[in-house]
């Protein structure tokens, strides 16, 4: 199997949809928001089997000094074969000369992140205000 990377921002609804919904993120019950938001993005790094989105990573920023990566999803069929990796390399390396690159992680995701060079920061913590559904 040979994966594609492309550097694009027009995705398919539905693909998008299925990809943030198969690794349970909530984002995937917005698809036309989640499609212009994809599509806002400062860069998209996508990874693709054939005509399947199996992977993407994005990035938020000023343009000239700081960085945001926002989303990171692999399909659960694709995850551990260094999909993951290569995107964070890609996208780090569009961003290399900025001074900050920052990504917020689940707890369960740190250990990957460490491997992609990032670091805690000990003197800095997240801080979140969620839109909750009524």
């Amino acid at each position: 199997m040979e994966i594609d990377y492309k550097t694009i921002k027009e995705f398919d609804k539905e693909k998008l949809q299925e990809l943030f919904l198969l690794v349970g993120w909530d984002s995937g019950n917005y698809p036309f928001k989640l499609k212009e938001a994809i599509k806002n993005s400062h860069r998209v790094y996508s990874a693709w089997d054939d005509e399947k989105l199996v992977g993407l990573i994005n990035s938020l920023s000023d343009g000239v000094m700081t960085v945001y990566f926002h989303y990171l999803l692999i399909r659960p069929d694709y995850q551990g074969m260094g999909i993951g990796e290569i995107l964070v390399k890609l996208i780090l390396d569009e961003y290399q000369d900025f001074a900050r690159k920052v990504v917020i992680a689940y707890d369960s995701e740190i250990e990957f992140y460490k491997k992609c060079g990032f670091e805690i920061g000990l003197d800095k913590s997240p801080l979140f205000i969620t839109y909750l559904k009524t």
